[in-house]
C-alpha cells in the first residue's frame, strides 16, 4: 500500500510539471514589448494545489486595459515614438501569489500554453523590456527574485520619490514578519545601488505589539536628525506607531507609506493631521472622475499650499549633512554612513565651483580665489603707480626738484657777470645744475607700469646722470685746489692743466666711462619687466629684473668711488683762506651724498617689490636735493638778499677776518 501511494505521487508530480497553466492575458505585437502584472478581481476561488490533478484556470477579468490604452495613444501620437511601435503581454495576477509568480516567469520566459504568431515568419512571443507591477508589495517582493535572474526592471517608486524631493537621509520601519524584513531588506539594497541616500535608523515594529518596543521606535525617531520616515506596515502596527507619535508629540516628520496606509481613512481626522499631513505613499487610481485630470495636471506640491657746488510649499529637508555650497569641500567623517559628513573651507590658493565637491583645485600661476573661494580671478598687479599716494608725492618732489635745479640754473645765467657767479666757475656750474635736472627727472622713470624701455632706460639714465654730477664736483675741486696752489710762489704753470678745456675734457672722460659700463650691462643682460609671486601669495609684484647684479654693483660702486675721491678731495681744501670756502660747500654735499646711498645699499635689499623702487627713488631725490641746497643754496643767497656782498673784495676775502 506504502509503495503503491509513493508511486502514484511521483507520477502525478509529472504530470503537473508537464501541464501548461493557462493566464488571463491581453497581448498585441509591437517592436518592444512590456509586460504587466495587474490586480483586477479580488475574488478568485481556486482549489488547492495537487500533484495528481489539473489546477482549473483562474476566472480574471478586468482593468489591464488601462496600459492597453495608454499605449495605443502612444503608438498614435507621431512625436512620441517615431518609427517605433510598442506591444505589451499584460497579466492578472487575481491578488493571488501563484498567479502573480507563475505571469512573472511567463513573461520573462516566453513559455506560455500557446503561441502568438508575430509576422509571416517568426513565431513565440519576444522577452520583455520590463514589467509594471505588481500592486501589492507582497508579490513584489516574491516575483522580485526572479526577474533579477533575468535582469527584468520591476517599476518602483519610493526611490523616485525620495530623489524627486532631495531626500538622502531617511529613516525606516517595517513590520517584524517575513514581508516586514523582504521590504527593507530589498528597499535597503536598492537604495545602497542607486547611492540615492542613507538610512539613520531601522527599526521593526514587533510582532506581539509591545508598547515598550514602539515607545523606544517613536523616541529613535524623536532623537534622529532624519525628517523622512518610510513605513512598511499596515493595520494595527500603524495604529500603535501613531498612537505613540501623538503621545510623544512628534510632528514635522514627512511620512512615505504603502498603499494601504496612505489610503486609509482612519488616519485623515483631525487627531492625525498635525502629524501626518505631509504623509506621501503610493497608490493606484481607479475609474475616472470628471475635471480630475485637468485638477491633477494644474496641482503641483510645490506651489499648492492646501497640498501640504501647515500650509508651507517648501518640502521638509531630510539630510543627516547639508549640502556643502561651493567654495567648500565635503570632509568624511570617521565610522558615520557617506551622508554624514563635514564641509571644509578651500585652503588658500584653491577652490571649489560645484556643490558638495569632494576635492578643492589650485587656481593657475596668474590668478588667485575670490574671498568666497568659488572661482579664480587675476592676481592684483602691485607696481609703484602715478595714482597712489606714495606715487604722486614722489613724482611732486621729483618735478618741484627739477623746477628748483631750473630756477637757480636761471639765476645764475642772469647774473653770470657778478663776482660770485664767476669766482665759481660758471661753466662747470651750469653743468653741474642741468645734470642735477637730469637726476631729478630721471627718477621718473621709476614710477608706473614697469615697460621693457623703462627697466632699460631707468638705471641707465640714473647711473650717467649722477656720474655728471659727480664728475663736475671733482673737477669743481681740483680746479679750486689748482687756483690755490697757483697763487703761491712757483705754481703759475699748474693752471694750464686746468683750463676750460681741460675741464670739459675731464668731466667727459669721466661721463664716457660710465657710459661704456652700462653700455656693456645693457648688451649682456639687459633689466626686463618680470612678474614676482614670491613675496604675496594673492598679488604680482611688477618689478624690473636688473638681469645682471654684477653691471648694476659696478655702476653704482663707479659713482661712489667719483663721490669719495671728491669727498676727499673737498675735505683736504676745506681750510683755504678765503671768505667764501668752495671746498667746504662741497665737502657738505658730498658728505650728504655718501651717506644717504650707503643707507641705501641694505634698504634696497630689504625692501620687497614697489618699495624697493621707493627706497632708489627716495636716494635720488634726497641726494640730488643735498648737492642742490648745498652748493647753490648759499650763493643763491647771497646774489638774492645780499647783493653787497657780491664783489670781488667780498668774496677774496680781502679786508676779511681771515688771513
Amino acid at each position: 500500500m506504502n509503495i503503491r501511494k509513493v508511486t502514484q505521487d511521483v507520477k502525478g508530480a509529472t504530470v503537473a510539471q508537464e501541464a501548461q497553466f493557462n493566464l488571463n492575458r491581453i497581448h498585441k505585437a509591437g517592436d518592444f514589448i512590456l509586460g504587466g502584472l495587474f490586480d483586477i478581481h479580488y475574488y478568485s476561488v481556486f482549489p488547492e494545489p495537487s500533484f495528481t490533478s489539473k489546477q482549473q484556470d483562474p476566472t480574471c477579468y478586468g482593468w489591464a486595459q488601462t496600459m492597453a490604452f495608454a499605449i495605443a495613444e502612444i503608438n498614435r501620437n507621431p512625436r512620441l515614438l517615431p518609427s517605433v511601435t510598442l506591444g505589451y503581454s499584460l497579466y492578472d495576477n487575481c491578488i493571488t501569489l501563484g498567479v502573480a509568480f507563475r505571469a512573472a516567469l511567463s513573461l520573462v520566459s516566453g513559455r506560455e500554453e500557446e503561441r502568438f504568431r508575430l509576422d509571416e515568419s517568426c513565431v513565440g512571443s519576444p522577452p520583455v523590456l520590463g514589467i509594471v507591477g505588481d500592486s501589492t508589495s507582497s508579490n513584489t517582493i516574491a516575483i522580485s527574485s526572479i526577474l533579477g535572474l533575468y535582469r527584468v526592471p520591476l517599476v518602483r517608486a519610493m526611490l523616485h520619490i525620495m530623489k524627486r524631493f532631495g531626500w538622502t537621509w531617511a529613516g525606516l520601519l517595517f513590520i517584524d514578519n517575513d514581508w516586514g524584513h523582504d521590504a527593507a531588506r530589498i528597499f535597503q539594497s536598492d537604495l545602497s545601488q542607486s547611492a540615492l541616500g542613507c538610512l539613520a535608523y531601522l527599526e521593526a515594529l514587533p510582532w506581539d505589539h509591545d508598547p515598550a518596543q514602539y515607545q523606544r521606535t517613536v523616541t529613535v525617531m524623536k532623537r534622529s536628525t532624519a525628517r523622512v520616515v518610510i513605513v512598511f506596515a499596515y493595520g494595527r502596527y500603524v495604529d500603535n506607531l501613531m498612537a505613540e507619535v501623538v503621545k510623544q508629540n512628534v510632528a514635522g516628520l514627512q511620512w512615505i507609506t504603502s498603499a494601504g496606509s496612505t489610503i486609509d481613512t482612519r488616519f485623515q481626522t483631525p487627531d492625525f493631521m498635525p502629524y501626518l499631513r505631509g504623509i506621501l505613499g503610493i497608490a493606484v487610481r481607479h475609474g475616472e472622475i470628471a475635471g480630475l485630470k485637468d485638477f491633477l495636471l494644474r496641482i503641483h506640491p510645490d506651489t499648492d499650499p492646501d497640498s501640504r657746488h501647515d500650509g508651507n510649499t517648501i518640502p521638509p529637508q531630510s539630510v543627516c549633512s547639508e549640502s556643502c555650497s561651493p567654495g567648500t569641500r565635503v570632509a568624511r567623517r570617521k565610522g558615520q554612513p557617506v551622508c554624514c559628513f563635514d564641509c571644509i573651507a578651500c585652503s588658500e590658493g584653491e577652490i571649489s565651483n560645484e556643490t558638495d565637491s569632494t576635492e578643492c583645485i589650485s587656481c593657475p600661476a596668474d590668478f588667485w580665489p575670490n574671498p568666497q573661494h568659488d572661482h579664480c580671478v587675476p592676481k592684483s598687479m602691485e607696481f609703484l603707480s602715478y595714482h597712489e599716494p606714495l606715487g604722486i608725492s614722489l613724482t611732486t618732489i621729483s618735478l618741484l626738484g627739477t623746477l628748483i635745479s631750473t630756477m637757480v640754473l636761471g639765476i645764475f645765467i642772469y647774473h653770470r657777470n657778478t663776482p660770485m657767479v664767476r669766482a665759481n666757475n660758471s661753466e662747470l656750474s651750469f653743468q653741474l645744475l642741468l645734470s642735477l635736472k637730469l637726476c631729478f627727472m630721471c627718477s621718473l622713470l621709476f614710477i608706473g607700469r614697469p615697460r621693457l624701455w623703462t627697466c632699460r632706460l631707468r638705471h641707465a639714465v640714473f647711473g650717467i646722470s649722477f656720474v655728471l654730477c659727480v664728475s663736475c664736483l671733482l673737477v669743481k675741486t681740483m680746479v679750486v685746489l689748482a687756483v690755490f696752489k697757483a697763487s703761491k710762489p712757483g705754481g703759475a704753470d699748474i693752471m694750464k692743466w686746468f683750463g676750460t678745456m681741460q675741464q670739459r675734457g675731464t668731466v667727459l672722460a669721466l661721463t664716457s666711462v660710465q657710459a661704456i659700463i652700462c653700455t656693456a650691462w645693457l648688451v649682456s643682460a639687459s633689466p626686463t619687466p618680470h612678474k614676482n609671486m614670491q613675496y604675496h601669495s594673492d598679488k604680482i609684484v611688477y618689478e624690473c629684473d636688473v638681469g645682471s647684479t654684477v653691471g648694476f654693483g659696478v655702476l653704482l660702486g663707479y659713482i661712489g668711488l667719483l663721490a669719495l675721491l671728491s669727498f676727499l678731495l673737498a675735505f683736504m681744501a676745506r681750510n683755504l683762506p678765503d671768505n667764501f670756502n668752495e671746498a667746504k660747500l662741497i665737502t657738505f654735499s658730498m658728505l650728504i651724498f655718501c651717506a644717504v646711498w650707503i643707507a641705501f645699499i641694505p634698504a634696497y635689499i630689504s625692501s620687497p617689490g614697489k618699495y624697493a623702487d621707493v627706497v632708489e627713488v627716495f636716494a635720488i631725490l634726497a641726494s640730488s636735493f643735498g648737492i642742490l641746497v648745498a652748493l647753490f643754496g648759499p650763493k643763491c643767497y647771497i646774489i638774492l638778499l645780499k647783493p653787497e656782498r657780491n664783489t670781488k673784495k667780498s668774496i677774496m676775502g680781502r679786508g676779511g677776518t681771515k688771513t
